[in-house]
């Protein structure tokens, strides 16, 4: 394999996969290389999650992504921020900035992603930890079982996701694409704005407009009711908790 480099190597991998380069996933094609005796390159290939900065991945709403980036590493939220937390993160960060939220509504829908999914910032399946047959013998609304940051469930509800998100039958046609990271931070943006998920007893619909500022940065007393537009009061605080970090690192990312 004498005059191979391995730049059009890692091009290769990172468009098949989508996602982009962590310090391990270099360090693990460049032992491969190394095995198949490929030449290394003049300038080695580097991580793209250098810190999470806006050229990894488009950044919309942030006047200084590394400063945001940096700001949740060091609150605790995360340690190192993997790739595909970062991906997770762009896509909602892109998502609630083109929509024009202000900084409270982004920062309760980051908090939101991190706590539904576990803090990996990737869409969830309903049950995740359980088998697909599962969902299919328990669910009585299979297979339009729960999808995304926030959850997506029944028919009526994949319907108007396509049908408001202009998705022209591609979600129905394809249940997953609820998996996308960009699609289900539409979902959760549209929905968590207009109250898709959840009323209160007379119906009235619950909203971020409703619970948390409009214009500025909020407390943690309105963060934790904001998670009735999602689940009651299920790990309110400790959702609320969440939101307040986030609002920092987002207010240090000049949101």
């Amino acid at each position: 394999m004498g005059g191979m480099m391995r730049k059009p190597i890692f091009d290769t991998i990172r468009t098949v996969r989508g996602k982009p380069f962590s310090a391990q996933d270099v360090a693990a094609v460049d032992a491969l290389c190394d095995t198949l005796g490929i030449a290394r390159d003049d300038a080695p290939p580097a991580a793209d999650d250098n810190g999470g900065g806006s050229s990894v991945l488009e950044q919309t709403g942030l006047d200084t992504p590394d400063a945001f980036y940096a700001n949740v590493r060091s609150s605790g939220l995360f340690t190192k921020i993997s790739a595909d937390q970062l991906e997770g993160l762009a896509a909602i960060l892109k998502v609630a900035g083109e929509a024009g939220w202000p900084i409270s509504f982004a920062a309760y829908a980051l908090a939101t992603a991190y706590h539904e999914t576990a803090n990996t910032m990737q869409p969830v399946r309903e049950a995740f930890w359980l088998s697909e047959d599962w969902r299919r013998r328990n669910l009585r609304y299979y297979p339009y079982y729960g999808r995304g940051y926030v959850q997506l469930t029944w028919k009526a509800n994949y319907e108007r996701a396509d049908k408001e998100l202009g998705l022209g039958g591609r979600l129905l046609a394809n249940l997953d694409l609820a998996m996308d990271p960009e699609v289900a931070s539409r979902v959760m943006v549209k929905g968590m704005e207009e109250g898709w998920f959840c009323a209160d007893k007379s119906g009235v619909r619950h909203t971020l407009k409703r619970h948390v500022s409009s214009t500025g940065e909020s407390t943690v007393a309105q963060y934790t009711e904001a998670r009735r537009i999602i689940n009651g009061t299920d790990k309110a605080a400790k959702i609320a908790g969440e939101a307040m970090k986030f609002q920092a690192a987002l207010k240090a990312g000049g949101w």
